[in-house]
């Protein structure tokens, strides 16, 4: 005879009168994409491309590898959400911030504030994806298109900028990789326990490309010339 059910719902009485408790399975949960993106971050952040999997990020997340799968099936899934977390909401608050300033030096300087929070806020992530290496192709690719798109946005401001005199006047993209280098690098050397800002960051970066005239007209003579 098989067992029948007792009223408390978790226990199964046998034929002979004894009782065995059913352990009770896991519950369904829902997968929060955020915390997802996190633990892939960090899993890539310490142990690079292969220490991403799904019995991984399930072990990091504490769902089951199952629960997690039905949500995200696969390794090239996970890296995607990585990416969409990095990259969409950057590129919107960008756009916001571009079209709320009234003027070129505001653009500029609140595009540098923005992106070196985002490298302090988001340094596993965007660890990820610098320079693409074993990456999957189709992620990389939509990391490239991504990449270009922010650039020009970039470009745009950094030439009305120089335009308005906020910067020198140069070449507009070249500029705009050099700035973008050194406010992505900050993801790389930031480290919360040596006690700076996001904002003491960035204002060193701001009076770092500030336009100040007469310069170089400023320098000292070199007593041998002449």
């Amino acid at each position: 005879m098989a067992p029948s059910k007792t009223k408390s719902g978790n226990q199964l009485e046998s034929a002979g009168g004894s009782t065995v408790t059913r352990t009770p399975g896991r519950p369904r949960r829902e997968i929060d994409m955020d915390a997802v993106a996190d633990a892939v971050a960090h899993l890539y952040a310490e142990g690079g491309y292969d220490a991403v999997t799904i019995e991984a990020a399930a072990e990091r997340l504490s769902v089951s590898r199952a629960t997690l799968y039905r949500t995200v099936p696969s390794k090239e899934k996970l890296l995607g959400i990585v990416f969409e977390r990095s990259t969409q909401d950057l590129h919107a608050a960008a756009m916001q911030l571009v079209s709320e300033t009234s003027t070129s030096a505001e653009a500029l300087f609140g595009l540098v504030r923005l992106h070196i929070r985002a490298a302090v806020n988001m340094r596993h992530h965007l660890a990820v994806f610098f320079g693409g290496a074993g990456l999957p192709r189709d992620v990389y690719e939509r990391w490239l298109e991504w990449t270009h798109e922010y650039e020009q946005l970039w470009v745009d401001v950094v030439d009305k900028a120089m335009c308005d005199g906020v910067l020198d006047a140069a070449d507009p993209r070249l500029t705009t990789r050099l700035l973008l280098g050194m406010v992505i690098w900050v993801s790389r050397w930031y480290r919360p326990t040596e006690g700076l800002t996001p904002d003491e960051i960035a204002d060193a970066a701001v009076a770092l490309i500030s336009r100040r005239p007469n310069n170089y007209a400023m320098l000292p003579v070199d007593p041998g010339e002449g």
